[in-house]
């Protein structure tokens, strides 16, 4: 190198060589792990963090997590920009990783139930409080793992010498490995953390503990990325060429639109009007990039489906049946899927799709493949369509915005009729009514004898376990590690989440007294146990104690999801991995990273498209969603094919070495084009010399 180029790379003064790869690639691999496995975790479980403990509806829960993983594929380019620009890449990635662990940090934080739970209920007293804090810890993490992305990967190819180029290819595989492995472990842990339940005052489910493993593992990644630095090569900020790029279109857009008279000769590419302030290999170049980022256009409708699988079917997930006999599989654990099927069938396309189709004489062109992608990701929602068809059959009637339902259950040891705006309904001893809907004004009730809140307990139908206590005297009541408290003669305890399987509750009383009753709990279902009046302590106690179901278990079985990821995993691996090589393939030599920010950024638009449908869409059924989904896909699908039929494939490296023949461009030249394009007309010889310089 000469002492100019020596000065922009900084090396290390004792590099370490292991089997021909530096020493410094380790720390590097395991940093990617270890960020992978913190950001996997925490998204695997934040839909139904959003769903369960913030409390909101499916449609908000959605429309927030689609918005953080938007803000995660934007933020990339500034991070990007500031490496490339300023910092450099080393101390980028240290600088963001420590916003990062700070937002883990927070969002584990904010999970804390026992900070504002005041009366010790298990329920947030404060729940703005948990909202804004939750808010903050998301946009650290959005800023700190985008703002690492582009580095992480280019850093560790900073590493090797020019003549490494077996291992540099060795390192990339190893780094892929470490994302895919980070990414399964952590959506087969953090949901098992989740279903734990923890707590001071009140045993809840852990979200804290699910949030705080990916915290403390980002924290270990940046010690671990810090303590290789003496060993890393470590490349000097040199300009950003998408700044560069972006100048050149700024300019090229200004020239034209000073010199939009029709005095002024058309030229062959809107581009070309750049020619008189950038040299002609740079703007053949930004011709090359516009031409790929143009066919980008229709791909953000697949990334808009493909996400959606952390959020809507991870919310259908938990309207079905996941015990799979000698496990149970948490609803946000079937992601899971995605990652083994990926691990599966990379290899198995590679080796034996692509190869067949070839030897059947098939054209199955990058573009062809990426249209396939698309179309299976199609079928897939479209499965999953037909798979909520099916589940919304086994689902209870919930109310509409309008409407109320309510139950009347009797404690008397006799039919009790109860009459409601003139219809009359006759309740068995002991025994609950069916669920009844009314519009959400008062309603006129009467029964006969007394009549009072405390002979006929009344509530809105909700999801989980509560028990009614008809008994003579007071009871208290714990359900494994919930103690639900003393319940009053004709009182009722909230209804009280509780884990799938047979739960044991004890009933004792203030003489110590202890009753031991068993219910059996499937997934999504919903129990009242009622304490009769003749109830009473002994050895045959918990056989007059009554279950009354109120929501019946899921019974469509979550294996049924598999067809769905298994479609649209198949997408991915043709659209996903067939994109980013059909990018960097058709991308200039120093623009590669240009077009890795498009990629990056048709996945942010794709989630923001989410976000529209979501809150503008309003459908009543989640199927049809799906259905409007795979539609637009498919429509998309049609155009990006129509698109790809039209392009022609190039060779970079062979236009870029045309211009490196004809020397560079003379800056006299330029300025002279540049004065003589203020007073007339360019020359026939200038178009001549534009339209030779045309792609």
């Amino acid at each position: 190198l000469s002492d100019k180029e020596e000065g922009k790379r900084k090396k290390s003064k004792s590099k370490v060589d292991c089997c021909g790869f530096p020493l410094s690639i380790f720390f590097i691999v395991v940093n990617e792990f270890c960020e992978r496995f913190s950001y996997y975790g925490m998204k695997a479980v934040l839909v139904l963090y959003f769903r369960y403990f913030l409390q909101w509806d499916d449609d908000l829960a959605t429309t927030i997590y689609h918005t953080f993983v938007a803000l995660c594929y934007l933020t990339p380019i500034l991070g990007a920009i500031v490496a490339d620009s300023w910092l450099g890449k080393f101390k980028t990635i240290v600088y963001l990783s420590v916003v990062y662990t700070i937002g883990q940090a927070i969002l584990a934080v904010s999970a804390i139930h026992d900070i504002t739970d005041l009366d010790h209920n298990g329920k947030p007293d404060s729940m703005a409080f948990h909202v804004a804090l939750s808010m903050v810890g998301l946009s650290l993490i959005a800023l700190g793992t985008g703002g690492i992305k582009p580095c992480v990967s280019a850093f560790g190819g900073d590493q090797f010498e020019d003549q490494q180029e077996k291992q540099r290819s060795t390192f990339f595989s190893i780094f892929y490995i470490s994302i895919n492995a980070g990414s399964l472990l952590s959506t087969l842990i953090t949901p098992i953390l989740r279903a734990q339940e923890c707590g001071i005052n009140s045993q809840q489910k852990c979200y804290p503990l699910a949030f705080g493993v990916p915290a403390v593992l980002m924290a270990v990644a940046l010690v671990v990325f810090i303590m290789g630095s003496n060993m890393y090569t470590k490349a000097a900020p040199k300009g950003n060429i998408m700044l560069e790029v972006c100048r050149c279109i700024g300019f090229a857009i200004k020239n034209r639109f000073q010199h939009r008279s029709k005095r002024y000769p058309k030229r062959e590419h809107w581009m070309d009007w750049a020619n008189e302030k950038y040299d002609k290999l740079l703007i053949a170049q930004v011709k090359i990039v516009l031409k790929v980022l143009f066919l980008y256009i229709p791909l953000p409708m697949f990334w808009a489906l493909f996400d959606q699988q952390g959020s809507r079917w991870t919310l259908q997930a938990t309207t079905m049946d996941g015990n799979f006999g000698a496990f149970k599989v948490e609803p946000d654990q079937m992601q899971i899927v995605n990652p083994l099927l990926i691990l599966a069938m990379v290899p198995l396309v590679d080796s034996v799709v692509y190869p067949l189709t070839k030897k059947c004489g098939l054209n199955f062109t990058p573009l062809r493949r990426m249209t396939v992608g698309m179309f299976m990701a199609g079928l897939a929602f479209i499965a999953a369509a037909l798979l909520q068809i099916q589940i919304d059959k086994t689902l209870p009637t919930f109310p509409s915005a309008s409407q109320s339902q309510v139950k009347f259950l009797n404690l008397e040891n006799s039919v009790l009729p109860v009459t409601v705006d003139g219809a009359t309904y006759s309740i068995q001893p002991f025994q609950a009514c069916q669920t009844l809907s009314f519009p959400s004004v008062p309603i006129q009730m009467e029964a006969p004898g007394r009549f009072s809140g405390r002979d006929t307990v009344c509530w809105n139908l909700s999801s989980g376990s509560r028990l009614v206590n008809g008994f003579e005297a007071e009871v208290n009541i714990t359900a494994g590690s919930k103690d639900l408290g003393f319940i009053p003669q004709f009182g009722f305890s909230n209804y009280t989440q509780l884990p799938e399987g047979t739960s044991t509750f004890l009933i004792s009383n203030r003489m110590g007294q202890i009753c031991e009753y068993s219910q059996s709990l499937g997934f999504g279902s919903s129990y009242t146990l009622l304490i009769p009046g003749d109830f009473s302590f002994g050895p045959e106690c918990a056989k007059t104690i009554r279950p009354i179901e109120d929501i019946k278990p899921n019974t469509v079985h979550m294996a049924w999801q598999i067809p769905q990821y298994f479609l649209m995993t198949t997408g991915e691996v043709v659209f996903s991995v067939t994109g980013l090589e059909f990018s960097y393939s058709q991308a200039p030599s120093n623009m590669k990273s240009v077009l890795q920010a498009g990629w990056l950024l048709t996945v942010a638009v794709g989630n923001i498209i989410v976000l529209i449908v979501a809150e503008a869409g309003q459908l009543p059924d989640q199927w049809a969603e799906y259905v409007l989904f795979a539609s637009l896909l498919i429509c998309v699908c049609v155009i990006f094919s129509i698109m790809a039929y039209f392009y022609t494939y190039i060779d970079p490296m062979e236009i870029e070495a045309q211009f490196a023949e004809g020397g560079p461009q003379d800056k006299e030249e330029k300025s002279k084009n540049l004065s003589m394009t203020d007073v007339i007309p360019a020359s026939e010889d200038k178009k001549s010399e534009v339209k030779q310089s045309r792609i």
